[in-house]
């Protein structure tokens, strides 16, 4: 075995999360490449996985229905310990997987390859592998593929560090995001003034996905942030957080016009009508706000009591919006004006 991850574990996962994609809807660059790999392969299932402290978590999966797994039954926690591709030819015959409950059990491992998925800095940080029920053998042409195809992965992964705007809605990319907020909550210290942030989630969107596809999904997206856009100062800046969770910032913007702001984001959703495939569609948001008068706290802090004032809007019914303030400013509390004149997505 070659000494690989020489940095420890820490550092490994330290490298996994500046990635930022833990957690992520799935997308059709990652997608692509495990349908690839399976069809050279020939083999039934194929995942790009990635390890952190305590699961493997699929970001593309081919003939798999679960998400993830525990971190102790994985087979991919033996090939992030070396650069090279690990190859178990048959699994009841290996000592180290012959009880492994995904051997026992679904999905009935028998052969497994994997390649690391090995970081710019020189970490693995999960794998892309290839899975069949029965045993068998794979040729150096095979391996080959693989490898160059776990090369793809990073450098996707690498390009999205680079890459400060969502392709799709034009808002900022999450990277961006946070790195833009930091430079505003500095600035906000360091001047006494008030920021806002405002954390929006569109309704049931995965039943838009589901009951009309995912480009109605993506013209939803889209013209969700077009809307956004015209309700908001120079301001303000948007990004996108995750598959339909977006964060508005609202620099030198104090918790009482920050609800102001939230409540225009969210009625042009529900007063606009949206078509997707020739039908109306009615789109709605469970949208958070949170404001620091100091700062304090970092932009997690922030963010996070924006994200807990959505859930709280999601709780009460969604389509509405929730403040929740800092300790000693004003109380959280819904805010639901124009919510009767707005339908909810059934």
């Amino acid at each position: 075995m070659v000494n690989c991850n020489s940095g420890g574990e820490a550092e490994r996962i330290l490298a996994l999360r500046r990635y930022d994609v833990l957690d992520t809807a799935p997308e059709e660059a990652f997608d692509r490449i495990t349908r690839i790999a399976k069809s050279a392969l020939g083999m039934p299932i194929a995942l790009v996985s990635l390890l952190d402290e305590h699961r493997q978590w699929f970001k593309s999966k081919q003939g798999l229905d679960v998400a993830e797994t525990s971190r102790d039954v994985s087979f991919c926690s033996y090939t992030i310990q070396d650069i090279r591709p690990m190859i178990v030819a048959d699994t009841l015959a290996d000592p180290r997987f012959a009880n492994n409950p995904l051997v026992l059990g679904r999905p009935h491992i028998r052969f497994y390859v994997g390649v690391p998925l090995r970081s710019r800095d020189g970490y693995n940080i999960g794998s892309l592998c290839c899975l069949d029920s029965e045993p068998r053998t794979v040729t150096d042409t095979q391996i080959g593929i693989l490898e160059d195809l776990a090369k793809i992965v990073v450098d996707e992964l690498e390009l999205r560090l680079l890459v400060s705007t969502d392709c799709l809605t034009g808002a900022m990319s999450r990277q961006a995001f946070h790195q833009q907020v930091e430079r505003d909550m500095a600035r906000a210290q360091r001047n006494g003034t008030a920021l806002s942030c405002v954390l929006i989630d569109i309704d049931h969107f995965k039943a838009i996905n589901d009951n009309y596809g995912h480009a109605a999904g993506d013209h939803v997206l889209e013209r969700a942030v077009a809307l956004w856009r015209m309700e908001l100062r120079k301001s303000d800046y948007i990004g996108r957080l995750g598959g339909e969770e977006f964060a508005v910032m609202l620099p030198e913007t104090p918790l009482s016009a920050a609800l102001d702001i939230a409540e225009r984001l969210r009625a042009v959703l529900a007063v606009n009508e949206f078509t997707v495939g020739g039908a109306a569609l009615a789109v709605t948001a469970s949208v958070g706000v949170a404001a620091s008068q100091t700062a304090s706290g970092g932009d997690d802090r922030l963010l996070h009591r924006a994200d807990v004032a959505m859930y709280e809007a999601k709780a009460a019914g969604r389509n509405r919006v929730v403040s929740h303030a800092e300790p000693g400013m004003e109380p959280s509390a819904p805010y639901l004006s124009m919510l009767e004149a707005s339908p909810l997505v059934p």
